[in-house]
């Protein structure tokens, strides 16, 4: 099963060219991550970050840009765990415009003690909602 997250292609996100600069991609992209772990997971970046002192930062990314996404689009971040380890997360992304695959690409992020910088185990509580 996956999780989706709906953007809109504003102005900010395209280039003279007319389309989606590849680093606003990647905005969206972790924007849909922090959705899906305050929507899925049940906890938002804030409590994550401030409350309990973990970040995920993202360690690895491939992406395949399939076709391009213009102004006014409206993106499906289709995001799905692929493996959980022990402080990693593995997601495959596809990003559709209706049914045409824009984006494909596959994430990985960590656990992280913001206070040390070094990657830990993941929380029971995250672990089981991914």
């Amino acid at each position: 099963m996956s999780f989706v997250a709906r953007r809109r292609v504003r102005f900010a996100h395209v280039d003279a060219a007319g389309i989606v600069f590849y680093p606003r991609y990647f905005e969206m992209l972790n924007a849909s991550v922090e959705d899906f772990f305050a929507k899925h997971v049940g906890v938002d970046f804030a409590t994550l970050h401030l409350k309990r002192g973990l970040a995920v930062p993202t360690v690895k990314l491939d992406v395949d840009f399939v076709t391009p996404s213009r102004l006014g689009d409206f993106l499906a971040f289709h995001l799905t765990v692929e493996r959980v380890g022990g402080s990693s997360l593995h997601l495959a992304v596809e990003v559709r415009c209706d049914e045409e695959v824009r984006l494909r690409a596959a994430v990985v992020i960590v656990c992280m003690a913001m206070a040390t910088g070094r990657s830990r185990p993941w929380p029971d509580d995250v672990r089981q909602a991914f």
